[in-house]
């Protein structure tokens, strides 16, 4: 499976559950996690990877940061 099917699979679960689901292509914050789902009073950032895929330290860093902001994150393998 590709990380663009993971993608696809996890897009489409949490659309199922409610959220409303937006790609992140280019921000401007390198590393910034690939989705956000909003939820009402909730926000969820999902950064996607293969089963064997690596989070880089930039993204381990984002994900870290977000969370100190009282965000919820997630890495996604599928």
């Amino acid at each position: 499976m590709t990380e663009q099917q993971i993608q696809k699979k996890r897009i489409d679960q949490l659309e199922a559950d409610g959220w409303y689901v937006i790609k992140l292509i280019k921000t401007n914050k390198n590393g910034i996690p690939d989705l956000v789902a909003i939820k009402k009073d909730d926000v969820l950032f999902v950064e996607v990877k293969k089963p064997n895929g690596v989070v880089s330290k930039l993204q381990e860093y984002r994900l870290k940061e977000l969370e100190k902001y009282g965000i919820k994150t997630e890495i996604y393998r599928g």
